[in-house]
Order: structure tokens, then sequence, then C-alpha cells
């Protein structure tokens, strides 16, 4: 049987399965009569937890250390206790407090609207069941100890779990949940094994051996020898196909598409940093401000910035202000519930409500741009109108940050780029926020997803509207589409400069652009725009791509 999930590290694998049925604990519905003491077990519970993770640093892969010092700094989140500390002072017991301060920050983190912050819900989860656990005097759960070499079937691991895999006895791993930016995508990358994740039916398919190939996302369960020698075989015509993947993106007639990496946090700058990209296309700053009662400093914010900078010396970072607001709140910028959040007052509307907010933040990255040699690019979210532009763009050279420009994430901006780049130098598409207020699908909700697919020709011809209208301005894109080999060969096609990405996906999109001329990725465009589906306009680029990248992506 073949499934499909999504290729989140390259490779193929195939061999014994080990399917980790894990018994999550569910809060028993305890009441307490000692507040006291209950909050006490928490606290000891969440230390342990803290403590145990730990102790797994010494025999870690240094790559995912830091993964695991994140969690452990999770797990001593003082606000965890004080959240639990309004439970038990209601008469909930140890473990219901803790879950049920734990769902709270979960459901903060959902209405965040950015995948990687919404997939941190997984990690504090994770600490719940380990609290639980020890609270209940129940096992830790966790990977059973492999014997053979084997594929990992999971619903979802841990980061725990994930940074400790024995590297020679886990051939691949394959999940139900999790996403691009999991823990599991982003540490399976690291060592090197082919995973996939969103793998629904792995699970109840209790295969005896698997094969998978981590980045087209095939899974097959009892595979016959000639079905895992495909996907071997595949695996090696990927690397081969990627040998010619390095250096700069450029067409095979040498037009210029740069390739760059979407960064979140430090450790994503530092990683980034050592692989070979062109330089950073998304730098996500809200890794400086959830969790804080007060906003960071400006001598905090250059610091920071001043460390990626420095990391990508002499490359270029595009920078995106702060995008907060009453759907991604922020305790010291809360304007107050709206009955729409994700319509409301968000990202640059925000920072015209609170001025000071943007001002600290340009003020240390123009700091930070001083002390660096990096090419520094600044832009904000959420513009709808030109005006919003101009005024951003005011704020920012005044602040001396040369270069700015926009996020296009709103129809209206993507229709009149023309008069929303008037005073802007740059614009970059954010093509997951931008389908979401196209197709007015939430994309948090999974039940919508095929409304919110790169390949729906409506929001191509959004996009080509918007490089259109900016007549000659730099238009990257830097949503998920960016990375999808098929997809970027459309988006050069509609004239887009530059492509930011995970890191991991660049080498086959560099690989993609170096088979196609700028003709061919204009006549996939073409037919992406003629076509009256999804499925149309993905069956009608197969049949011009280039055969060696069509049979690593079929």
């Amino acid at each position: 049987m073949s499934l499909h999930g999504i290729g989140v590290s390259p490779g193929a694998a195939h061999g014994p399965a080990v399917l980790v049925h894990t018994t999550l604990i569910s809060p028993p519905g305890a009441r307490t009569s000692d507040p006291e003491g209950s909050l006490q077990q928490v606290v000891d519970a969440l230390e342990a937890v803290a403590l145990e993770l730990e102790s797994r640093l010494a025999t870690a892969p240094e790559a995912v250390r830091p993964v695991l010092e994140a969690t452990a700094m999770m797990a001593r989140d003082p606000g965890l206790v004080s959240g639990a500390e309004i439970h038990v002072a209601d008469g909930h017991g140890p473990v219901d407090a803790l879950h049920l301060a734990i769902e709270e920050y979960c459901g903060m983190l959902a209405s965040l609207g950015d995948s990687y912050l919404a997939e941190r819900q997984s990690d504090l989860r994770d600490i719940f069941q380990r609290a639980a656990a020890a609270m209940l005097g129940l096992p830790v759960p966790g990977i059973p100890s492999l014997r053979v070499p084997s594929v990992i079937i999971a619903h979802d691991l841990s980061p725990a779990d994930t940074a400790t895999l024995a590297r020679d006895l886990v051939l691949g791993i394959i999940t139900e949940a999790g996403g691009p930016t999991s823990h599991t995508a982003i540490i399976a990358a690291q060592l090197g094994i082919p995973a996939v994740v969103q793998a629904a039916g792995v699970l109840s398919a209790a295969p005896g051996r698997v094969g998978l190939d981590g980045s087209s996302g095939l899974v097959i369960t009892d595979p016959t020898p000639e079905a895992a020698e495909s996907l071997v075989a595949r695996d090696r015509a990927r690397i081969e196909l990627q040998a010619d993947g390095v250096g700069p993106g450029t067409t095979s007639d040498g037009h210029r598409v740069q390739v760059l990496a979407n960064i979140g946090t430090l450790d994503d700058a530092l990683l980034a940093a050592r692989a070979d990209v062109e330089g950073v296309g998304l730098f996500r700053t809200e890794f400086l401000f959830p969790d804080r009662e007060q906003p960071p400093s400006v001598a905090e914010q250059t610091e920071a910035y001043t460390r990626v900078f420095d990391a990508f010396a002499g490359r270029k970072v595009v920078v995106r202000t702060l995008d907060a607001g009453a759907d991604k709140p922020l305790a010291f910028a809360n304007l107050g519930e709206e009955a729409n959040p994700a319509l409301g007052v968000r990202g640059l509307r925000l920072h015209r409500e609170l001025r000071h907010l943007l001002d600290d933040q340009l003020e240390a990255l123009a700091a930070a741009r001083r002390s660096t040699s990096a090419d520094v690019w600044v832009m904000a979210p959420m513009v709808a109108t030109p005006s919003e532009a101009s005024w951003f763009a005011d704020l920012g050279r005044a602040a001396g940050l040369p270069t700015v420009g926009t996020m296009i994430e709103v129809p209206a901006a993507a229709l009149r780029s023309g008069q929303v780049l008037a005073d802007c130098d740059f614009a970059s598409i954010g093509t997951n926020d931008l389908s979401q207020y196209l197709f007015a699908a939430d994309r948090m909700d999974g039940r919508l997803a095929p409304l919110l697919s790169g390949w729906q020709p409506a929001l191509w011809s959004t996009i080509r509207a918007c490089v259109d209208g900016a007549d000659g301005k730099p238009v990257g894109i830097c949503g998920e589409i960016a990375g999808d080999p098929l997809l970027a060969l459309v988006a050069t096609g509609a004239g887009v400069s530059s492509l930011s990405m995970a890191t991991a996906r660049t080498g086959l999109v560099r690989a993609a652009l170096r088979r196609h001329d700028l003709a061919t990725c204009t006549a996939m465009l073409q037919a992406v725009l003629e076509s009256a589906s999804p499925e149309e306009a993905r069956h009608a680029v197969m049949a011009l791509v280039d055969k060696d990248l069509a049979a690593v992506l079929a």
C-alpha cells in the first residue's frame, strides 16, 4: 500500500518497521484539598522533566543539543507553574492543573498564526506527558530500544526522543502528525535521517516492513523487493540531480533567481549560515517577543540581530519586523479582544497603534546593521495600502535602514503593487497568508487545506499581477511554495526574483532551476494560469518538466 505524507528530510530507506504506540495520559479529573502540596508536585515534576532532558545532553549529537536545552527551558518556564497555581487554587488536582495550564499555552501558540511557533504545542504536550507520568508513578513515554536498523513509525515524536536517536539503528522516521517545522523534521534533517510527516494511516496499516522517500513524502507499507529497490534508485537519482544544485540559483540559460533560507531563531540562523544559501529571505523576529511582560530592550534586540547578521556577513538578510496583534497576542501589546482577530489590528497596524515597538526595533536593526557587513533589508508585515507602505518606508530610512520594503500578504496590496511599492525598494510575497485571505480559508483549519494548495490557479494570477505591477522592483516569495521544486519553476516564470525556504529544500530547488530555461518556466506559469484546478495545473507542469526531475518527483 502506498501513502503520501510530507517529505521533510531527504533520502530513501526501507527496513523493519518499529511502531511506537504511545498511550497518552489523560487528566484524571481528580480534586485536591491541598493546593499548596499539589502545586509543589507540579513544580517537582517539571524540574524532574528538565533534569532528565539535560541528562541526555552528554550523549546527544552537538547539532541537536539546542533542542534539548530549549525543551528543558520550556519545562522550567515560570508561566507553567503560575498557570497551574491558578487551577490548584480552584481545586483541581496537580495533573489536571498542569494539563489546563499547558493547554492554555498551546491555545496561545495556536492563535499566533505562525506555523513554526504553533508546532511548539507538541513540545509542550510532551512535557505534560513526562511530568504527568512522574506524578502518577507511570513509565516515561518513549521509543523502545532498537536491536536492528529499523524505520520508526509513530503518531509523533517528542524532541527528547528524536534528539537521542541512535543514528546507526534508525533508517528512517514516519509520523502521522508534525509538520515541516516540527522538531521531528528539523532534527531528522540535521541527523541525515530520511523522514516523512503527516502520513495518515501508517499506524493503522501496521506494516512489518516499510519504505519511505523523504523527498517526495511517499511511504510504501510492506514493499516488494522491486518496490524497495525503486525507492533506493530514486534516491540515488535525487542525489545525482542535487549535485548540480550548488552555488547561486540560476536557470539553464543564466536567468538569476536568488535561493535563500527562512529562519525563525538564532539556532536556525547559525545552521542556515553554514549551508549553501545566498542569504536569508525571511528572518522572523517574533522569537524575541513571546511570553514576556515587557518588550525586549533595544540593547537586547541589537545583540540578537547582530549575532544573526554576523553569521551572514556579506550576504543578504531580509528582516520582517514584529508580526503580532490580536491574533498573535503579546502581554505588552494587548489592544483588547476582536471579533475576527486575523482581520484585525495585527502586523503593521499594531505598530501604528504602538509606535514605540516599531521605533525600538528599527533602532536595534539599524545598530546591528552598522556593526556587521550583512546586506540588511527590512520589510513590514500586513501592509494593505500605499500609505501604510510609505509610512513604514519613511520610518525605516529615517532609522538608518536604506533598503526598505513590504510583505505582500493581502490581495489588495498584490493587486495594487505598483502604488504600494512606490516608496519601497522591494516586496516579498507571503503565500501562506495571501492564500488564506484570497480564498477566505483559515490556514489553521486542516479541513480547508485543499483551498490553500500552492497549485491554485487564482493564487498565481494574483502573484503574476503583483510582479507585473512592481515594474521591475525585486519581488520574492517566502512562503511554503518557494521550497517546492516545481512551484519554484512556476514562480520563476512569473518573474519572481528570489525564493526563500527551509534550508533542506534549497538543493533540489537549485537543481530544478538548472534543468530549465526561462522560456520553459514561463510556459509552466501559463499552463497553470490556463488550468481550472490545482490538480490540472500540476499535471500540466509535469508535462513540461525535465525527465530526470520528473522521475524524482513523480
